[in-house]
């Protein structure tokens, strides 16, 4: 009898998809020693570190940028309409540049992961990236409401 259950059949309920088959890893390399594990560890958490700022640049440093590149292009042109597109779509731009680098570091650090003596199958990507908006999104929440703040809006007065 047929199995019916998505994980054998790709999703579909006639047959596995073209190139949909379960993922399986080669057997555990043989380690090294322990000189070269560590090199592969140290080599693992750069490329981690790398992925985090990556992750982090696009929720603050990036969008800073494009503004100030908008904001240029419009007293260049007298636009703003330009500017804003500019400032836009170098956001999107960069943003996937940047997701689409930081996914092939992602898979380099599985492989040094690997390297190193790990079971590693999963990436960090995707918690890197909900981890660093959760500390921006808070940050700019803590300046918004805090620091610079809607003030009298909020709470008035009189």
């Amino acid at each position: 009898m047929a199995s019916n259950d998505p994980t054998d059949t790709g999703g579909l309920f006639i047959g596995r998809r073209p190139g949909t088959a379960p993922i399986r890893y080669r057997p555990r390399p043989v380690p090294a020693g322990p000189a070269r594990q560590n090199a592969d560890k140290g080599l693992a958490a750069l490329l981690l570190s790398i992925e985090a700022t990556m992750c982090v640049s696009v929720w603050g440093p990036q969008p800073i940028g494009w503004l100030w590149v908008g904001s240029h292009v419009k007293y260049w042109t007298g636009s703003i309409t330009v500017g804003i597109v500019a400032a836009f779509s170098g956001m999107l731009l960069t943003l996937f540049v940047t997701l689409a680098i930081a996914k092939r570091v992602d898979h380099a650090w599985k492989l040094v992961r690997r390297a190193a003596g790990f079971h590693q199958e999963r990436g960090a990507l995707e918690r890197i990236f909900v981890i660093s908006l959760i500390i921006v999104g808070t940050a700019f929440a803590f300046w918004f409401f805090v620091i610079a703040g809607p003030g009298p809006e909020l709470a008035p007065r009189q």
